[in-house]
């Protein structure tokens, strides 16, 4: 027999949570989103509003919830630089005391929880690619250490929960992920360059474009973040997610102009502080423990993403938000 769930999505109308909340809802789940809506957007979730199995909450999670659910995915953050940055206090309290809310409500009510942590835990790293035993290398006191150190921090209580109380725990560390659904004006790197190409602005590289990113599809991702939810309770994670394939900034700036046929020009601005130059997932074990693997490559998806973007654009006036280059 089915085994449905109510399952509550924090972060839910936000870009990678409003597709998972769409997935979930194609299986039959009973899913609850809630956000702030202060990246996330009711138009990511409008389509979903008339599904009966949905509901859509608006609350920060920096303050308690009473809901009774089965799980629970906490994707509630900000992952854009620019967003994490304008209210770094805030951050850091909607991954610490969020966690702490979520985790007493997941064992409260005797419920499974993910957190959505980041490749950003890894800071600037010394090993490459990045495996989940590899430590990190993170500035506390940087202008990123609110994200980085905030995400640091919930894996830690998700883990002591699961010590202390025996609390059904995953936690999936996610690279950079891009797709239909992104934010316009969010500032992140593919979104950006996507922009500065269609309205044929130059395209801004942080650094020499030497410094290296891995691209994960939104669909692939989210394929990774339910299969881990079903792994047996005594798997906890982390796990990475991402997509092992590397490309330096300056081979995405270039495929984008490709795609785009656009006429942009390439710039070059000094690097941002503490922006890693490497980044690429040792994807092992999400092999191993969930027969997960993205199936969905760079050009393929840039296509569909580029798509998105040109029919935004041409229902609104665009403001392109500067400077980034990494997101989680």
């Amino acid at each position: 027999m089915y085994d449905k769930k109510r399952i509550l999505v924090t972060g839910g109308a936000g870009f990678i949570g409003s597709h998972l909340c769409r997935r979930l809802l194609k299986a039959k789940h009973e899913v609850v989103c809630v956000d702030n809506y202060f990246t996330g957007s009711r138009s990511n979730i409008s389509s979903l509003m008339p599904d009966p199995l949905f509901e859509a909450i608006r609350h920060d999670i920096t303050s308690p919830l009473h809901l009774e659910v089965d799980e629970i995915y906490n994707l509630a953050c900000p992952a854009s630089p620019v967003h994490y940055q304008a209210d770094p206090v805030q951050t850091t309290k909607v991954s610490v005391q969020g966690a702490i809310n979520m985790l007493g409500l997941a064992k409260r009510h005797k419920a499974k929880i993910l957190q959505a942590s980041t490749s950003e835990v890894y800071g600037d790293p010394e090993m490459h690619p990045q495996p989940e035993s590899y430590l990190g290398r993170v500035n506390p006191i940087g202008p990123r250490a609110c994200y980085d150190e905030g995400k640091r921090c919930a894996e830690t209580l998700f883990f002591d929960y699961h010590r202390q109380h025996q609390l059904v725990i995953k936690v999936a560390r996610i690279f950079n992920t891009y797709g239909p659904g992104m934010r316009v004006d969010d500032g992140r790197v593919v979104s950006n360059f996507i922009v500065q190409a269609l309205g044929g602005k130059p395209i801004t590289i942080y650094g020499d474009g030497s410094q290296t990113r891995s691209f994960c599809y939104v669909d692939d991702l989210v394929d990774g973040l339910i299969r881990l939810m079903g792994t047996p309770d005594h798997e906890a994670g982390p796990i990475n997610l991402g997509n092992p394939g590397e490309f330096t900034m300056l081979e995405l700036a270039e495929l984008v102009i490709r795609l785009t046929g656009s006429r942009s020009r390439i710039e070059f601005r000094p690097l941002p502080q503490d922006d890693p130059t490497r980044r690429r997932p040792d994807i092992t074990r999400a092999r191993v423990s969930l027969g997960w693997e993205p199936r969905v490559n760079l050009t393929d998806g840039l296509k569909d993403t580029i798509a998105w973007f040109r029919r935004q654009i041409d229902q609104r006036p665009v403001r392109i938000v500067e400077p980034v280059l990494a997101f989680g």
